[in-house]
């Protein structure tokens, strides 16, 4: 089955089948339809057929020529030859200056079954233009003109690819390209109607131009996939059960260069078994590879995930279980909003905020009041809510105030009703207001630190447990170091943090943060060194590799040899932890590399991307065509993972419907905003929070355990 170099017959390279025209590749054995469609699948030009993987490259060189060589003749049979003698005529293509409407799709109907995504048509005019002849009679219009055509094409190829990303972007059904609207905001915007540009058609969206975006998106995985082995990755899962009652979930892989989507799988028939369920995640780490992964990030407590957490860690030995940071902040947050006092007082607050905001003369009222600042502001934490709404009455205290005391509402039918009179004693209340401030001391560091956590763009496993330490510590110090009005709030969020947050990485990660190690107010209690050990024996297999960390580690609480540099960097600089340890910590490659990996995790988990859950749904629902399957696997595969690049750059957008459910006695119609902007409480300016959460180096202030 060799090859020559000048022709090649492609019934050397397949096997007939039957009378029905089927032919087998005798080299991967994959079958096809027709010897056409053989050529496509040997030379590697992908339409509708997958190119053959074992084919020699010289082999597949030659069917690629030929299948680009017929292209460009049916090319340039349908649009007329441009005339230059200096020029191969074979490699005419440019489309006949007559013809300007003339595009690319057009082009792939004529050229057969075969879609060889329009074969770099930009690459091929440019390069005969080019070339050293001159044109007919040395004609500077004419040149001008197939220079301007030549744009037009290279700018269409580009503004095909462009449209269809946005598509695959936001998950538009593929038949609004077909919308006149459509096309004329397309060609009034590129063209500034000035020229038609070729809009992709419904077909290629899911054709050559789903694949190139395909191929695209394999790279940046791959890129991404090769960094696993220095910093580690974390699997992120994010579950749900949908409106058949199927318990789906989404498999995510977290690392400093970004997090990638993995795949999506219908878990229902596993409800119940922790054996198979297990099974399940054994296979997604073998994927990833077991060597890479530091741990795995549930999405809840509860249900299925809730039942493999607490067998993980027996039953995997090389990889740690956590539950994602703000999911148990969120839980904290409503634990504390159900204590009796805290819940009476939010009570009332939406007692006033549905009076007011249910009649539009009240509400005209406080806008006149609050000069339009509003009392109610959509978030998409739902926890954080009532106390953010809770916080926005608050700061307008005064002005609701003089609302209720003021003549418009003396004199308004509401004034003299059962409902106005029991809001209006409200307002004026002082212990409402006593008690407002009271939950809102309690609550807000949470809120602020959940705020920051949804919002960190940077590793945070080497801060969370100083943080959390730093929340219970200002609570503390707002409520006047009271032990009978902090306690009843350090006992929700030490239940929430002992059952379910804290893990031996945050321990590990605390101590090996050296902007909080070598602080004077360093505290390492047998809770942190535990955890260092526990990690070390779990992430670390090699008795070895272990052994040699334990010595290192000495040198790095004694701050000598490389560490003495890097111990006295100033505590302000925003020297992130693992790129400190890639800095000081070469002279001690098993330490430095154990650091690194641990530092280099996100402690939350894979709901702060909001993907999209609709198209995972599609994507696991039976009875579809393979092909169909197929094509949405891999729209599924672009869509999630350019959401998560455009996460990782810094481009986020609001795209995605937002899937919380909606408190109706609390949101207005807003844009969705975090606390009031007016608040000027102590208990918002937790500026070790802060620092932390984005990577800087703070002081630390070290807050005990009390007894309960």
């Amino acid at each position: 089955m060799a090859a020559s170099e000048g022709s090649i017959n492609v019934h050397d390279h397949g096997t007939a089948l039957d009378k029905k025209y089927r032919v087998q590749c005798n080299y991967c054995g994959k079958v096809v339809s027709t010897f056409f469609r053989l050529k496509c699948h040997l030379g590697g030009v992908r339409g509708d057929v997958a190119p053959c993987e074992n084919v020699p490259q010289n082999v597949r060189e030659l069917f690629k020529n030929s299948l680009l060589e017929r292209k460009t003749e049916s090319f340039g049979k349908g649009v007329g030859e441009l005339y230059n003698p200096t020029l191969p005529q074979k490699r005419n293509c440019c489309p006949n200056l007559n013809s300007v409407k003339h595009n690319k799709h057009e082009t792939a109907q004529n050229a057969g079954p075969c879609d060889l995504r329009q074969v770099d048509m930009d690459s091929t005019v440019k390069d005969d233009l080019s070339g050293s002849g001159s044109l007919p009679n040395g004609s500077i219009g004419s040149q001008t003109a197939i220079n301007s055509e030549t744009r037009k094409y290279s700018v269409s190829g580009q503004a095909q690819k462009l449209i269809a990303r946005f598509f695959y972007e936001t998950g538009v059904d593929f038949s609004a390209v077909n919308a006149p609207s459509f096309k004329r905001m397309v060609n009034a915007t590129l063209g500034h109607g000035q020229v038609e540009y070729s809009i992709p058609s419904f077909q290629e969206l899911k054709g050559w131009l789903l694949e190139d975006e395909v191929k695209e998106m394999q790279e940046y995985v791959k890129k991404i996939r090769h960094s696993w082995a220095s910093t580690g990755c974390s699997i992120l899962l994010d579950g749900w059960i949908d409106e058949k009652c199927r318990h789906l979930v989404n498999f995510l892989v977290d690392c400093p260069l970004g997090a990638v989507y993995l795949r999506s799988v219908d878990v229902t028939s596993f409800i119940g078994d922790v054996d198979k369920l297990q099974l399940l995640l054994d296979r997604v780490i073998e994927d990833i590879g077991v060597d890479n992964i530091i741990q795995v990030v549930s999405y809840s407590t509860k249900g299925w995930v809730g039942d493999v957490g607490k067998q993980f860690m027996d039953r995997c030995k090389r990889v740690v279980w956590t539950v994602s940071a703000s999911y148990c902040i969120e839980l904290m947050l409503e634990k504390i909003g159900m204590i009796e006092s805290i819940r009476g007082v939010l009570t009332e607050a939406k007692t006033i905020t549905r009076f007011i905001y249910g009649h539009e003369t009240v509400l005209n009222l406080l806008k006149k009041h609050t000069l339009g600042h509003d009392l109610i502001k959509a978030s998409k934490i739902r926890s954080a809510m009532p106390f953010m709404n809770l916080e926005n009455i608050v700061s307008e205290k005064q002005n609701l105030k003089s609302m209720f005391a003021s003549s418009e509402w003396n004199t308004s039918i509401w004034a003299s009703r059962t409902e106005g009179k029991m809001v209006g004693h409200l307002v004026g209340d002082h212990s409402f207001w006593t008690r407002a401030g009271i939950a809102l001391k309690a609550t807000m560091p949470l809120v602020r630190v959940l705020s920051l956590i949804n919002q960190a763009d940077k590793p945070q496993v080497g801060y969370i447990y100083e943080t959390m330490d730093q929340v219970k510590e200002t609570i503390k110090e707002e409520l006047k170091n009271k032990k009978s009005q902090y306690m009843p709030f350090w006992q929700v969020i030490d239940e929430i943090w002992d059952t379910y947050l804290h893990s031996p990485i945050h321990a590990a990660g605390y101590y090996l943060n050296p902007s909080l190690f070598y602080s004077s107010d360093f505290y390492s209690d047998a809770e942190v060194s535990f955890g260092l050990l526990n990690s070390i024996i779990r992430l670390v297999p090699d008795q070895g590799s272990q052994d040699l960390i334990s010595r290192q580690l000495e040198e790095y609480r004694l701050a000598r040899g490389g560490f003495k540099e890097g111990s006295a960097i100033d505590r302000t600089t925003t020297i992130p932890p693992a790129l400190w340890w890639s800095r000081y910590g070469r002279q001690y490659p098993e330490l430095q590399r154990f650091a690194i990996r641990i530092l280099s995790q996100s402690c939350d988990g894979a709901l702060r991307y909001r993907l999209k859950r609709s198209l995972a749904e599609k994507l696991l629902t039976t009875g579809t065509n393979p092909i169909e399957q197929q094509r949405f696997s891999d729209l599924t595969f672009v869509h999630y993972n350019l959401q998560l690049q455009q996460f990782q750059s810094g481009e986020k957008c609001d795209i995605v419907a937002e899937e919380i459910d909606p408190m109706n006695d609390w949101i207005v119609d807003e844009a969705p905003e975090t606390a009031s902007q007016n608040s000027q409480s102590s208990w918002m300016n937790l500026d070790f929070a802060e620092t932390a959460i984005n990577g800087e180096g703070p002081s630390r202030f070290q807050a005990k355990k009390e007894p309960l």
